[in-house]
């Protein structure tokens, strides 16, 4: 049976081999915020069940709490 936490939660083997598309460097889950971290890039990818987005235009600024799609390449 799948509770609604386990819709939201990302497989740990997927987390491994997930890297930034535009650093291509390492990423960090944030399970509260329901996204993928990108220091490199100042990105958080979002997480949406249990599916990380991974394209830019849908990342937010780490310094910027604004709706996806609001970065600036």
């Amino acid at each position: 049976m799948v509770t609604p936490t386990d819709k939201n939660r990302v497989e740990p083997k997927l987390l491994e081999i997930l890297v930034c598309p535009l650093t291509k460097g390492p990423l960090e889950y944030d399970p509260d915020a329901q996204e993928l971290i990108s220091r490199a890039a100042g990105l958080a990818y979002p997480i949406r069940d249990g599916i990380p987005i991974m394209l830019p235009d849908e990342a937010r600024a780490l310094d910027d709490n604004s709706s996806p799609g609001s970065i600036k390449p």
